[in-house]
């Protein structure tokens, strides 16, 4: 593929390139680029996004390139402070280890095995000894690091930044140099670790990296970035049913965002919204699990939803400890669903008949109930669960 194609493809989707003409003339080189992305495991699993990214390093490969995934076993335990108002708790080195074995096994969802390494940056930050840290720290100035805007809000507000965050990324560029990387992934949020990896590539003579960074994926709130942490996430490894629930229950605003994210389509406007969520889950559920996953999730949904069968579905087990209405189904959506809804929210829910029980709409958000096994309490448009 010739340099000006393979350019126009990898630009899709990306929030900035330094530079374009830099990358153009590596992709002119005639030989595979090594193309890094590191990932920290600071949580157990992978969600969509991380594989927004992990798909990009596939166009990569896909293109004949090299990805180098760097596993930061060392870099988590001091946590990425990008975008971050508070310090990061300290991860031990056990919890990393359990994190970077799933790490390992879910980035291959997404990656070609085969034109994949797969490093730690501990194979070589657990060898340096206080002397050549403290020649890696003289490599950058305390003015550098303090031009973070994470770093400078903390500062206007009076909050602390410890000494150990500076040094993450100057530890995220040093994975540059030692995997000799000419291109580096991020989301927007990493530019400006990516960017300490180009100085410090230059300052040891090696060809400075290319920076590619990817728009954040908003989470299933629609306003915070996508993390476990803040329960808004999508899994890779969710079940498929659950996966594909979660998808349905976005806004319509946040699946015109996903379609040009997650499916690389531009959603049709003239799209019946409900129909072109159920094209976005399940293709999705697909990529992740199966066509036969996704298939049978939509059947069920539809069983569940479209066609009223809820009698029939298979629908979560919730056992009602609260007498109140509002307490019931607020406490049904975090049991059961592990999503957080505000009590002002689902008295609107209420108030506007979503929420029904045995196909009965319950308005009265101040109602006091008595619930029978077997009863189906459905909380909105998406979800229901089967009194236990």
């Amino acid at each position: 593929m010739q340099p000006d194609e393979a350019l126009s493809i990898l630009k899709q989707g990306a929030a900035q390139i330094i530079s374009e003409a830099e990358l153009r003339q590596k992709l002119a080189l005639g030989r595979p680029l090594r193309v890094k992305l590191g990932v920290d495991p600071t949580s157990p699993d992978l969600h969509l996004g991380h594989a927004l990214i992990l798909q990009k390093l596939r166009q990569f490969q896909d293109l004949g390139h090299q990805a180098v995934l760097i596993i930061g076993d060392f870099t988590s335990m001091i946590g990425d402070p990008s975008g971050r108002s508070a310090t990061r708790p300290q991860l031990s080195r056990e919890q990393v280890e359990a994190n970077a074995e799933t790490y390992r096994a879910q980035a291959f969802k997404v990656l070609d095995p085969a034109r994949t390494q797969l490093v730690a940056n501990g194979d070589w930050f657990s060898k340096m000894g206080f002397e050549e840290i403290i020649r890696l720290n003289s490599m950058v100035t305390l003015q550098q690091m303090l031009q973070r805007e994470d770093f400078r809000n903390r500062i206007d507000h009076a909050q602390p930044i410890h000494a150990h965050e500076i040094q993450y990324p100057i530890m995220q560029g040093w994975d540059s140099v030692m995997v000799k990387a000419d291109v580096e992934l991020g989301g927007t949020d990493q530019l400006f670790n990516n960017l300490v990896g180009r100085d410090l590539q230059k300052q040891q003579g090696q060809p400075q990296q290319v920076v590619l960074v990817l728009p954040i994926i908003e989470g299933l709130d629609g306003s915070m970035k996508m993390s476990k942490s803040l329960g808004n996430y999508v899994g890779l490894t969710e079940p498929a049913s659950e996966m594909f629930g979660k998808l349905m229950s976005i806004s319509d605003e946040l699946m015109a965002r996903y379609y040009p994210l997650l499916l690389g389509q531009t959603l049709d406007p003239k799209a019946h919204p409900l129909e072109a969520k159920k094209h976005l889950a399940s293709a999705i559920v697909e990529k992740y699990h199966s066509r036969a996953a996704a298939q049978k999730t939509i059947e069920e949904w539809n069983a569940r939803f479209s066609e009223k069968r809820l009698a029939d579905a298979d629908l979560p087990a919730f056992h009602p400890e609260d007498l109140d209405l509002v307490s019931i189904v607020t406490s049904a959506y975090t049991t059961s669903f592990a999503l957080t809804k505000s009590r002002a929210d689902v008295r609107r829910l209420i108030e506007q008949g979503s929420v029904q029980l045995d196909g009965e709409k319950l308005r009265d958000p101040k109602a006091t109930l008595q619930f029978k096994p077997g009863q189906v309490l459905r909380l909105d448009k998406t979800r229901a669960v089967r009194i236990a």
